[in-house]
């Protein structure tokens, strides 16, 4: 077992050198021969080991002794020790979520407590091959599609599996040979959540009634899942830098014309990647939401939009569709002063770079540079947005303009409006940038001064 769980380390870079690792500790069989093969490992990779360990609250003086054991195993072996008393019921019933997922909340928040204060590291669990067949099982019966199939990973972001490939047989069989001490947690022996009543009555009745190597079979199928979910999250990588037209903190602008061209599959999938880099996961998130986003997104009715679960927001915007929620930053109004060279600007993301020419030179066609009549500027150049009643000349154009008839006609998201600089004087807007520029400037053939100004953002 030591090999297996060596080389999921090594392939799967799990543990650098000298990390800490938090190792959650039950005292049960699968906990503590993670601490054992861990500790065995760390002779060879030197890593920190840490351990960890939560009493929940619900099992009262056998909860108090478990506690205690490893307690006392953490001292015999010169570890660091952690642990915490919380009320997982109580907390269920305040957040309105299972007990079970108030214990997990509790204790991941916890290990992370560690890791924030060890100002680094990761979290060892003891998922195993048994465990994942449970998550796939469970997973099946809420309905999952293909993602969910691949089950849980060796890694996930902060969280290390190093026994996941590894069945309960294996891991006792470990145990037995070792004589290591454990516990037993006498509420997994009852079916009185779900997962216990998938590990004590539906698995065993499979085994005997379908395949006796179901727990193997429901492995190869997270592996195959996996594989196929790799491939499509790649093409849907590239195709999400394709149509994404912007992207801030809490907002993902995408081209409609082209999502509507993809495959119905590479909608859905494009719709929880914006999602999932808004929001950071996909709770609460179900299909029907993705599905009636997709009918959304494909109608074209500007202006329409709908609510989903956790403040998330679709709509459709001229040949835009957005994805953002309702923390959308507030566009505080800025105006800076600018001096030839480079002007950087890190509030706002921007850097405008000022050149003086005393002779028109060439520039690439680029929406981000242009020239301007120096001799035209009244008083300092400024970058700042835009303003009530903020109007322009247009190029090509001796009528004024308002600025918000310009981004209007010209079906500019109106969720980025407020943050588009504006080159400006003493007394006219000489640069929408990234658009238009005013005629009001246009160099002439009586022009003797050139200002070039660059638009780069961060």
């Amino acid at each position: 077992m030591i090999e297996t769980v060596m080389n999921n380390i090594m392939e799967n870079n799990l543990i650098e050198k000298n990390e800490n690792i938090v190792v959650a500790v039950s005292g049960g069989a699968d906990s503590m021969a993670l601490l054992y093969a861990l500790i065995e490992i760390r002779s060879v990779l030197d890593f920190n080991i840490i351990i960890a360990h939560v009493n929940h609250g619900v099992r009262g003086e056998d909860a108090d002794s478990d506690q205690e054991f490893v307690r006392q195993k953490s001292i015999e072996m010169e570890l660091p020790f952690y642990t915490i008393n919380v009320d997982m019921n109580a907390y269920a019933k305040e957040q309105k979520i299972s007990s079970e997922e108030a214990g997990r909340l509790l204790r991941y928040n916890f290990f992370r407590e560690i890791i924030k204060e060890k100002r680094s590291g990761k979290i060892a669990v003891a998922h195993n091959k048994n465990d994942q067949a449970e998550t796939l099982l469970l997973r099946i019966m809420r309905g999952t599609g293909i993602d969910g199939l691949k089950g849980m990973d060796f890694i996930s972001g902060d969280i290390i599996r190093p026994l996941l490939n590894i069945s309960r047989d294996e891991i006792e069989k470990y145990i037995e040979n070792n004589k290591i001490d454990t516990v037993l947690d006498k509420t997994n022996l009852l079916p009185i959540y779900n997962r216990n009543k998938v590990r004590l009555e539906l698995l065993p009745y499979m085994e005997e009634n379908f395949n006796q190597n179901i727990i193997e079979a429901l492995w190869r199928l997270s592996r195959s899942s996996k594989a196929d979910v790799s491939y499509l999250e790649e093409i849907t990588e590239k195709k999400y830098k394709l149509l994404m037209k912007y992207v801030s903190k809490h907002s993902i602008i995408l081209d409609r014309a082209l999502f509507c061209k993809e495959d119905l599959s590479l909608k859905f999938r494009l719709i929880r990647k914006c999602i999932n880099k808004l929001e950071g996961n996909l709770q609460g998130i179900s299909e029907n939401h993705i599905s009636a986003l997709v009918k959304l997104f494909e109608s074209n009715d500007t202006g329409k939009q709908l609510n989903l679960p956790n403040g998330i927001i679709g709509r459709v915007s001229y040949d835009d569709l957005i994805i953002e929620n309702e923390m959308l930053d507030k566009i505080k109004d800025f105006e800076y002063n600018l001096f030839e060279g480079d002007n950087n600007f890190p509030e706002i993301g921007v850097c405008i770079s000022i050149s003086v020419y005393s002779h028109k030179i060439p520039i690439n066609k680029d929406n981000n540079i242009n020239q301007f009549d120096f001799d035209k500027v009244k008083g300092k150049l400024k970058i700042r947005n835009r303003k009530n009643g903020d109007r322009f000349m247009p190029f090509g154009m001796s009528g004024y303009k308002k600025i918000k008839d310009y981004f209007i006609d010209n079906k500019v998201p109106r969720d980025i409006r407020d943050k588009i600089p504006l080159l400006v004087d003493d007394e006219n807007i000489i640069w929408i940038t990234g658009f238009a520029i005013s005629d009001l400037y246009k160099i002439t053939k009586n022009t003797k001064k050139i200002l070039v100004v660059e638009y780069k953002k961060d």
